[in-house]
């Protein structure tokens, strides 16, 4: 075979292969499947930001997390300025996730920000929709968790 023949066969066989990709390869958009429809969906009915079992769950895992690790007494006494920051910012095709912050008032009288998420499945052994916070100030394990400011604990 000819260097041309070469070339015209393997520009052919380009083309096929381009034919036989899906068309999300040749358009450059993916389909999506949503968390929702997979084989072990997700549902998104997650509760809202300022509800009382988000911010209860939130503050027992707070002061757990301080008494267990950190050996202070600190606790969350009242939450205020709730809203939500982002919900699903990466996409259908992503657990289910809802990220909040709020300013939270501790036992010993400071007010500090809190960037908290609510996210589908990520509770007890999955059955149940979880929380992950990061309260301004008190990250004291800086480098492993939500680096400088909590950046990692917002969308």
């Amino acid at each position: 075979m000819r260097p041309n023949r070469l070339s015209a066969a393997f520009a052919l066989g380009l083309v096929l292969v381009g034919a036989l990709q899906p068309a999300f390869a040749r358009s450059g958009r993916e389909e999506i499947t949503p968390a929702e429809e997979r084989e072990f969906n997700y549902d998104a009915h997650i509760p809202g930001c300022q509800a009382s079992e988000v911010l209860e769950r939130l503050s027992t895992h707070f002061a757990e997390k301080e008494r267990k690790f950190w050996n202070s007494t600190l606790t969350i006494v009242s939450y205020e300025r709730i809203e939500r920051t982002a919900w699903r910012p990466w996409g259908l095709d992503f657990v289910p996730r809802r990220y909040c912050s709020a300013v939270a008032t501790t036992s010993d009288g400071v007010r500090r920000k809190v960037d908290y998420s609510v996210r589908d499945g990520l509770g007890i052994i999955g059955a149940d929709w979880g929380i992950e916070f990061c309260v301004h100030g008190l990250d004291r394990n800086l480098a492993y968790a939500y680096a400088t400011a909590c950046r990692e604990a917002r969308p």
